[in-house]
């Protein structure tokens, strides 16, 4: 039931007419909203839920071949809706995570230009995600002062757009190993990726762990490699994954081991990946399976490296 107001109830409060301006405040305020942002804009962001949970079913997909041939659909999928809102940050992410792990598990092995490209495409999504925390800087042309001072700047709620960014920006690099502009990119990756460290060093399985194990695990102490300090940096990131994500160890053998010339850790570790149970870690049972597969791989190469 509606209740009426009279003249003498509202007479001397402002009550009605308070009520009135306010709701019609409400509806200038909603209408505006709506005109700001499209209809294609209000479905993206709707959606934003549903592509956590297809994130989250790739990561536990165990038929790796169904994953390759799902993944360009979904990459193009993604970019089809950030034409809808280019300012999205968390699609922006979204697609660096997918270019970055299409690349990586399905492309860089069999076609390292092609990967490159796919690693660029991987860091520009970040990178607009980055800027959108205020990040003021381009880490491919800011100088180390600038840079490290921009880092800063970023607080938590930036970690996903720093990782992402360096994530992207180091894969390019290690594509383009004979390039010396292409190196000179990798300490600005790390500038960023210090400051993932800083803020959560768990994020996204203890993946800025990792990426310091490869940085100073991948090359000889003559030009800036650390092996005690890499080794710290992998054990780290097997306590964080309680040794069940077995990219670890593949990265361990691949960068660490092959340069300090270990070949009994090589040897031992990938054969423990590709031993390892099929079930161990569900959560990311794709992961898991692609790095058995490019263990196996990096055994058919030991007699030519050691």
């Amino acid at each position: 039931m509606t209740q009426r107001i009279s003249p003498e109830q509202s007479k001397g409060t402002g009550g009605g007419t308070c009520f009135f301006l306010l709701n019609l405040a409400t509806q200038i305020v909603v209408v505006s909203l709506l005109a700001a942002c499209s209809m294609g804009q209000m479905v993206v962001r709707g959606s934003q839920s549903i592509m956590d949970s297809g994130i989250d079913a790739m990561n536990q997909e165990t038929d790796p071949e169904l994953a390759r041939e799902a993944s360009p659909a979904n990459l193009k999928m993604l970019e089809g809706l950030i034409l809808e809102d280019p300012e999205n940050a968390t699609l922006r992410l979204y697609a660096a995570q997918g270019f970055h792990g299409y690349a990586f598990g399905f492309v860089e092995q069999d076609d390292p230009q092609r990967a490159a490209g796919l690693y660029r495409r991987c860091y520009e999504h970040a990178l607009v995600a980055l800027k959108k925390t205020g990040f003021s800087v381009d880490p491919e042309t800011a100088d180390v002062t600038s840079l490290e001072a921009a880092v800063q700047d970023v607080d938590t709620n930036g970690v996903p757009a720093l990782f992402w960014t360096a994530s992207c920006q180091a894969k390019r690099v290690d594509m383009n190993r004979n390039d010396p502009a292409s190196l000179s990119q990798l300490s600005s990756a790390a500038i960023l990726m210090r400051r993932v460290l800083e803020l959560d060093e768990t994020y996204f399985h203890g993946g800025a762990q990792m990426f310091f194990g490869v940085y100073y695990g991948g090359r000889s102490p003559m030009f800036g490699g650390n092996f005690e300090l890499a080794a710290e940096h992998f054990q780290r990131a097997n306590d964080i994954n309680e040794g069940k994500l077995l990219t670890v160890d593949v990265l361990y053998a691949e960068f660490l081991a092959r340069q300090r010339f270990d070949q009994e850790a090589f040897h031992n570790r990938l054969t423990r990946v590709i031993e390892a149970p099929d079930d161990l870690y569900p959560e990311m049972a794709l992961a898991n399976i692609l790095a058995k597969q490019r263990a196996e791989y990096l055994l058919s190469m030991e007699d030519d490296w050691f």
